[in-house]
């Protein structure tokens, strides 16, 4: 054999132990990527049970409810019977309308204050007693893209209602669970009932956030918006949902699941689109579309 057929029988041996090394490198990737991809989709199917099974609702046995707010997207169930001690109405997350706070301020003849710093349009309310700012919340105070971000405790505070009973809705895209999660006990204690328009379902700390909350309240009702309806996203029919907190201090509970709503209580948040709510205690639904939550 000559000197030359060695180098090149040498140089083709190494091509190919190095071609088998790439591709037993890429199997292995690919082996490491799919565990991964198994992983987190397991994690995110396991968040959803933990949060679902903390948002089931109970019977308040001394709650009457109403709706407050719009006829559709906007309108949110309350204990009417059980507002007459609130001093203030606190509302986040306007874009321009808010029915929910007129009918408070209305009804119960107290100040609701507003709060968006993304849609400055201030909401018309003949008849009442709002205030507008243009102002978000956050777990801590800062200004972002010249938009001011604020927490409840001094936005509270601000308006002289640091320690009196307010009741308070609040749908604000997802800035919601870690304002809840960071806000000290003090803002929970003197909020006497609570609606709040969740955003996302596959996070762990979304049921910390949860548990969290049911330390001051109850949750008295549930009810899932059908423009953002997903039939991936089981046992929720939708990954944006609504829900009404009422204080303990106040809500009296035999712990049995909540009855059916009352007929006229809940409406599609998307009158022209098919509805999605899950059965009591269970993962089906009536239907499924998907899209953005308004």
């Amino acid at each position: 054999m000559t000197g030359s057929r060695r180098v090149w029988i040498g140089v083709l041996a190494v091509v190919l132990i190095v071609s088998a090394a790439l591709v037993i490198r890429n199997q292995l990737r690919v082996a490491a990527n799919r565990q991964t991809r198994r992983a987190e989709a397991s994690r995110r199917v396991q968040a959803r049970a933990e949060l679902f099974a903390e948002i089931q609702p109970v019977n308040v046995t001394n709650c009457e409810l109403q709706r407050f707010g719009e006829p559709h997207d906007g309108g949110y169930p309350l204990c009417v019977n059980l507002l007459a001690a609130v001093k203030a109405g606190y509302s986040y997350g306007i874009s321009g309308y808010d029915g929910w706070g007129c009918d408070v301020s209305r009804q119960l003849h107290v100040p609701v204050h507003q709060y968006d710093c993304f849609d400055l349009r201030v909401p018309s309310c003949p008849g009442g007693d709002t205030v507008f700012h243009g102002e978000c919340i956050a777990p801590t105070k800062f200004t972002e893209d010249g938009r001011p971000f604020d927490t409840f405790s001094h936005q509270f505070a601000g308006n002289g209602h640091a320690d009196v009973p307010l009741v308070m809705k609040i749908d604000v895209e997802g800035a919601e669970w870690d304002a809840f999660l960071l806000a000290p006990d003090s803002v929970f204690s003197h909020i006497d009932q609570l609606d709040v328009e969740f955003h996302h379902v596959e996070d762990p700390k979304y049921a910390e956030a949860m548990r969290r909350l049911k330390r001051f309240f109850s949750i008295a009702h549930v009810h899932y918006n059908n423009f953002s309806c997903d039939p991936a996203l089981q046992p929720f029919p939708s990954w944006a949902f609504e829900v009404l907190l009422v204080n303990k201090r106040i809500a009296k509970t035999d712990g049995a699941p909540a009855a059916a709503a009352p007929a006229g209580l809940d409406a599609p948040n998307n009158a022209s689109a098919p509805d999605c709510q899950a059965s009591a205690g269970t993962a089906s639904t009536r239907a499924a579309r998907s899209g953005p939550a308004r």
